[in-house]
């Protein structure tokens, strides 16, 4: 008996869509990608913030994006000394494709269901669109009761990462609902801070602007 032939993962069309959807259609893929967006990953640190993917399935995935063109492994140089995946530029390309995925999403965040998993961090992709680009590039570090993220309006490197960052140039304290309603556009950084739902702490021009500070 021969052995079994693997099954082709292509929709064999000359189309723009169906290539696309040959590299980063199966499930997971996008997820990964919107993890690694944050920067360099270990592969604990993606297994324990994509709950619900097993092992097989993660390290398939990876190994997929790897082959597509997507994603690298490397061993970061000393002191860390640690295996991580982290986005080719290529790969880095689809941070359009996730945001604008994101706001198409948006309204299905509603209501939480008691058994949605949360990550800070994974408001920052809705929060990006919406946080008005400073003259200058720019760190925020935004802080919710789920954990602490920061964005980056401008510059080159990662859109966002996961924790706090060094000398942000402002911090935004809020609630994550507040977030989400950030996110959606429906409330604004101005008109939740005169509403008393955000906090912005920073003494600088982005601190300020943000405020609304005249």
């Amino acid at each position: 008996m021969s052995p079994r032939q693997p099954r082709r993962r292509s929709y064999d069309q000359y189309c723009a869509s169906a290539r696309a959807l040959d590299a980063v259609g199966d499930r997971w893929t996008l997820l990964i990608v919107r993890e690694l967006l944050a920067g360099p990953r270990r592969y604990t640190d993606l297994h324990a913030d994509l709950p619900g993917v097993s092992t097989d399935v993660l390290a398939a995935r990876l190994k997929d994006m790897e082959a597509h063109g997507l994603a690298t492994r490397h061993r970061l140089p000393p002191p860390g000394a640690v295996m991580v995946y982290e986005l080719t530029p290529r790969g880095a390309e689809l941070l359009p494709v996730l945001t604008a995925l994101a706001e198409w999403g948006a309204p299905e965040l509603a209501a939480r269901r008691p058994t949605d998993a949360v990550r800070a961090h994974w408001f920052a992709l809705p929060l990006l669109r919406r946080l008005p680009q400073a003259s200058a590039p720019a760190v925020i570090e935004v802080a919710l009761g789920e954990g602490v993220f920061h964005v980056r309006l401008g510059g080159d490197g990662p859109a966002y990462g996961d924790g706090p960052c060094q000398a942000p140039d402002a911090r935004l304290v809020l609630d994550a609902d507040t977030c989400r309603e950030l996110g959606d556009g429906v409330l604004s950084v101005q008109q939740g801070v005169k509403a008393g739902r955000i906090e912005i702490r920073g003494d600088g021009p982005v601190a300020a602007e943000l405020r609304g500070d005249s």
